[in-house]
Formats: structure tokens, C-alpha cells, sequence
């Protein structure tokens, strides 16, 4: 009864709900390995991995027998970046319950998180083998599809998904960012809005920004190809007159190139990104931000190469390269 209640709480997103729940059935029934497994699955989704983690861990000592907690493990080591342990951990949940479709999928993506594709996707194709119709199972073909750089297929596969189950929020997020990587900025930002009114407690900013973040990454390798191409230019023209001239064509071809695809990417995703910027966690913002205004900086210069020639525009455009990777970098540690 008390697994019951708890696991009606977390099927509707109430959490603490559920977390209350759980605990007052292990308070009587402290070694009761399904509570202990449900309780990491509600900790996990409150993102309380450390908590998390020790629970799964009680969990599988209480029950090593269940393959849910040994899937549940390797969910949580998924998110911790452990992803060898995730694979044992799965594999594992696979073993004690090899018609089990869930272990299956989560070895799937502990295998991707691994760097192993080609793996994940037999694995990932095992489990719906056993659950042909399952929402969660074509989610992960979709998931490591895409991973692999399969988008048709994992279009396909999320599709599908979506045809049996029209409200799958991750469905509907994964087929937005899919879109992303098409660029239909429009019908991805539409998805993602969608999805957003859908879970208003709990907005994915991250994804919702992915237009400046997207753009501030192509213009980032754009300047470098571009720049370093017009200095090997200016570098010829020491010996060829008419590679200087080409040097700066090619500035103002480089920058024409890249305020297009900003335009192209900004122009169709609206607003809606510039307001969720602000509220991203602090060091992603100022990177965002620093990152754009370094870039706007470099293509301006690009500019005035055109316009003047000389090697000075050029190494400014590096140095502004390496200053916004210097600052991508240190955030990202």
C-alpha cells in the first residue's frame, strides 16, 4: 500500500510527495528493496544524486537480486559521468532479467555514454524488439540515433513514438531538437514552447536558449577557418600581389558568411531565447554573453580588414577566438 501511494506521487510529479512517502515505508520496512529503488528513482528526478546514489547502493545490498535496482544504479551513474560503471551496472540488470525491455534501454544508453554506438543501438534495437509498441523503447532508438548521427532514423523512431503517444514530453523535446540540428529554427522553437507550457515548474532554459548558444559555436569555428584563410592569404600576398587583394575579399566573404548565419538562426527563433538567457545559471550567462559580444567584436574587425587590409585585423580575430575558447573552457571545468 505504501509503494503504492509513493508510486502514484511520482507518476504525477509530485516528488516530495513521493520522497514523504517512501520514507515512511522504510521507516517500518528499512531493508524493502523496491522502496529503496523507488525512492533513488524520485531522489534522481529532484536531481539529489549524491542522496540518490547511497539509496540505490542500500537498495542493491538489500536486494541484489532485482534487476530494477541494478538499472536504477546505472541510470543515476549515467548522470554522474561514470559511464564504465553505468555499462557494468546495466549489464548486470540485463542478466538477472534478460526479457526485461528497461534493462535493455538503459544499457543502450550506458553503452553511448561509454563511446560505444554501435553496441547501444543493438541494444537499444533489442529492448523494442521485446516491446515493439513501447513509447519509452522507440525514445531510446531515437535517443541513440541521434547520439550516433542518425537523425533520419531517430526522426523516425520519435515519430512513431509520438504516433502512440501524442503528449510524450521528451518525445516532443527530442523532436524540437531535432529540428535544431535541421535548423527549422521556427518548428523547433515552437516544440520547445509547447513543451515549456506543458511543464511550466520545471522550463528546460538550456534547450530553449540552444539558438545563441548554436550560433555563438558557428561563428566561433567560422572565425578561425575564416581567419586563418586570410592570413594565409596576407602570407602569399608577400610574394603574389594579387593574394592580398583576394585576402581581403575574402574577410568581407567571411564575414558576410557569418552575420547571415546569425541572422538565419536569430532572426526565426524570436525572443524567446533572449528572455530565458538571463535566467541560465550565472557562469553559463556570462560565458553566453562575453562569447557573443567577443564574436560580434571579431567579425567587425573582419570588416575593417576588408575595408583596410594588414595583418593586425587578423591576429585581433584570433586573439578574440582564443579568449571566448579560453572563457568556454573554464566554464565548462
Amino acid at each position: 500500500m505504501t509503494y503504492a501511494r509513493a508510486w502514484q506521487f511520482a507518476q504525477i510529479g509530485r516528488y516530495a510527495d513521493a520522497e514523504r512517502a517512501a520514507r515512511e515505508g522504510l521507516a517500518a520496512a528499512p531493508f524493502d528493496g523496491g522502496l529503496l529503488v523507488l525512492l533513488a528513482s524520485v531522489l534522481r528526478l529532484r536531481k539529489e544524486y549524491a542522496s540518490a546514489l547511497s539509496t540505490v547502493d542500500a537498495a542493491v545490498a538489500a536486494a541484489p537480486h532485482r534487476a530494477d535496482a541494478h538499472a536504477e544504479r546505472a541510470e543515476l551513474l549515467i548522470l554522474l559521468l561514470r559511464a564504465r560503471e553505468a555499462v557494468e551496472a546495466a549489464g548486470e540488470a540485463v542478466r538477472l532479467a534478460p526479457m526485461e525491455p528497461a534493462g535493455h534501454r538503459v544499457l543502450a544508453r550506458a553503452l553511448a555514454a561509454a563511446g560505444s554506438p554501435a553496441p547501444a543501438r543493438a541494444a537499444a534495437a533489442h529492448g523494442l524488439s521485446l516491446d515493439p509498441r513501447s513509447v519509452e523503447g522507440l525514445l531510446t532508438v531515437a535517443e541513440i540515433e541521434r547520439d550516433a548521427g542518425n537523425r533520419e532514423a531517430a526522426t523516425a523512431a520519435a515519430r512513431a513514438a509520438l504516433a502512440i503517444e501524442p503528449g510524450s514530453s521528451y518525445g516532443r523535446w527530442l523532436m524540437a531538437m531535432l529540428d535544431a540540428e535541421r535548423l527549422q529554427v521556427r518548428r523547433s522553437m515552437r516544440g520547445l514552447r509547447e513543451v515549456a507550457r506543458d511543464n511550466p515548474a520545471r522550463p528546460d532554459l538550456s534547450s530553449m536558449t540552444w539558438p545563441i548558444r548554436g550560433v555563438l559555436s558557428g561563428l566561433r569555428r567560422g572565425l578561425v577557418v575564416g581567419a586563418g584563410a586570410v592570413g594565409l592569404s596576407l602570407l602569399v600576398g608577400h610574394w603574389w600581389d594579387p593574394a592580398a587583394t583576394f585576402a581581403r575579399l575574402l574577410s568581407a566573404v567571411v564575414a558576410a558568411v557569418l552575420i547571415g548565419f546569425a541572422v538565419r538562426v536569430l532572426v526565426p527563433a524570436g525572443r524567446l531565447p533572449w528572455r530565458c538567457l538571463p535566467l541560465l545559471p550565472a557562469p553559463m550567462r556570462r560565458s553566453g554573453l562575453a562569447g557573443l559580444a567577443l564574436v560580434a567584436v571579431a567579425v567587425v574587425v573582419l570588416v575593417v580588414q576588408a575595408a583596410t587590409g594588414g595583418w593586425v585585423p587578423v591576429v585581433l580575430v584570433l586573439a578574440l577566438w582564443a579568449l571566448g575558447a579560453r572563457a568556454t573552457f573554464m566554464t565548462r571545468a
